[in-house]
């Protein structure tokens, strides 16, 4: 009965250990990525991101997870696409400026009054130019996903109201760090200054800047209206955020997985733009009972700033490419011409 007893124990430990060997082997199977943005939990493009973790996961059976980290916890823009390059983070949601610098293509999407809706933007993001401009990324070893989303943005500052362009002159205010975008807002007569989004806000609170431009949904998701006074709509710029992976990563996925993460991007893509659209519809509002003091910026002022920043345009325009923005203009214009 002894042995017996002993014989029983000694089966059950050599369950026990290839049990824990399948566990332990399946848990290698999982493959983990770490996916960094600067958003806010409430804003729409970190509330997609949620779904889009957990559409990944579904997918693939729960060998891919995705691990979020939103409030650029891993650091700013600019260094999570350093850190998406080397390897060192999986996946990075949010705008490519930080490099436009060394893929001047990117540098359109500075160029103002370039879309007239966010219609017309996402009909030529997931168009062919879109996708070309996705997939020149991969010599700085990353992969393009999608156009995940994007924005109008809007100016803001705590001096005074913008009714007219020559309200503007003087302002020190945070742009992009982007040639072009440093370019335009220098020929509408404000002192531009680059800079990191997240040290625009203590900035802004001790009076280091007097504004900045941005989208309404991401000024109230970052509280801007507790340093910032005046809301001026002009829509001047569109910026489109992407969902990029590093080459690394992608290419450590099979290609099933690779299938699947880029089915659930492009469905997180549609989802995420409605999203952005919702809240910005109420979002003005919202700013209004906070206590900022809203405008519009006149018809014939917009004018007056279109005609300041064309020679940037044009002479961005061949800094760019010209065949490459004649192709960007072709498709918005075969846009137009069917949405009339």
């Amino acid at each position: 009965m002894i042995r017996f007893i002993r014989r029983a124990a000694a089966l059950s430990a050599c369950t026990l250990l290839t049990l824990g060997l399948a566990a332990g082997a399946s848990a290698q199977d999982v493959k983990h990525a770490k996916l960094g943005h600067s958003f806010t939990d409430a804003h729409p493009r970190a509330v997609a991101m949620k779904q889009f973790a957990a559409a990944v996961e579904k997918a693939t059976g729960g060998k891919v997870v995705i691990d979020l980290y939103g409030s650029a916890v891993l650091g700013s823009e600019d260094k999570m696409l350093i850190a998406v390059q080397s390897g060192t983070q999986d996946l990075y949601l949010g705008a490519l400026a930080p490099i436009s610098a060394r893929k001047k293509e990117f540098q359109i999407f500075d160029f103002p009054f370039l879309f007239g809706s966010d219609a017309e933007a996402a009909s030529v993001l997931d168009g062919p130019v879109g996708r070309k401009l996705l997939d020149s990324l991969d010599d700085m070893s990353l992969h393009g996903l999608v156009w995940a989303g994007g924005a109008f943005r809007n100016m803001s500052n705590s001096k005074r109201p913008l009714n007219s362009m020559a309200d503007m002159g003087g302002l020190k205010v945070r742009v992009m760090q982007s040639p072009m975008a440093l370019a335009s807002f220098k020929a509408m007569g404000m002192n531009a200054v680059p800079m990191a989004f997240s040290e625009v806000y203590p900035a802004l609170e001790v009076r280091a800047l007097d504004g900045y431009e941005h989208p309404v949904v991401d000024m109230y998701a970052n509280k801007m209206f507790e340093v910032q006074k005046y809301l001026t709509i002009t829509n001047h710029v569109y910026t489109p955020v992407a969902l990029v992976a590093s080459k690394k990563w992608w290419s450590g996925l099979t290609p099933d997985q690779q299938k699947a993460v880029q089915k659930a991007s492009e469905e997180t893509r549609a989802f995420e733009r409605r999203e952005e659209l919702r809240q910005a519809a109420d979002v003005v509002n919202e700013l209004k009972a906070k206590g900022m003091a809203v405008t519009e910026m006149p018809p014939a002022e917009l004018e007056k700033i279109r005609a300041a920043v064309q020679p940037v345009i044009d002479k961005n325009s061949e800094t760019i490419g010209a065949d490459f923005v004649k192709s960007f203009y072709g498709e918005l214009k075969t846009y137009r011409a069917t949405h009339k």
